[in-house]
């Protein structure tokens, strides 16, 4: 029988492997520290652009707004207001004018069902120049409003449709009544 023998004082070991996959993990930590340097640094210098970029807007929208401050009070003048106030009528008038009463009644014979009558229409104008007719609608019964209201949501001309009341009928009036505000495709 054979007794290993060892005379060293420590016992060998196998340390090699461990040293060199400690030594690939420090160099592969480095590299990320120096990609997380690199990023920092570009993203720093991306948001000191960002700054400078922000700074310059707001330097012209300063500008801008000085300009129209001087703008608004030279129009505020008491011989430019009243040009002013002019001005504003004529042109609220000249949208009015523009909105077709032919085509609003054409496009709506389009998607109005026989047995519903059209009792009022309001169409307004909003800022943005977009055309809401508000309407109030009758029928006998509920379900051709509903239809129609169906037919004027799935239009291309016609947009949202919103009700906003229902009136039963009474003795003296037989009639639903929708009031109903939709949005209208009609460039002005």
């Amino acid at each position: 029988m054979r007794l290993p023998i060892n005379l060293s004082r420590e016992p060998f070991r196998r340390d090699r492997p461990i040293l060199i996959a400690s030594a690939f993990t420090g160099v592969l930590l480095l590299a990320t520290l120096v990609l997380l340097v690199t990023i920092s640094r570009s993203e720093r210098a991306q948001a000191a652009q960002a700054q400078l970029d922000l700074a310059r807007v707001q330097r012209q929208l300063t500008a801008i707004r000085n300009e129209q401050g001087k703008l608004d009070s030279q129009m505020r003048q008491p011989e430019n207001e009243v040009v002013l106030d002019r001005s504003i009528l004529i042109n609220s008038i000249i949208r009015r004018k523009a909105i077709s009463w032919t085509r609003i009644f054409g496009d709506l014979g389009t998607v109005l069902p026989h047995n519903v009558r059209v009792a009022v229409i309001r169409p307004q104008v909003n800022a943005k120049d977009e055309l809401l007719l508000d309407m109030t609608v009758e029928s006998e019964s509920p379900e051709p409003v509903i239809q129609f209201i169906s037919k004027l949501e799935g239009s291309d001309i016609f947009g949202s449709t919103e009700v906003s009341a229902i009136t039963a009928p009474t003795q003296n009036d037989p009639f639903f009544r929708y009031r109903i505000s939709v949005n209208y495709a009609q460039k002005l």
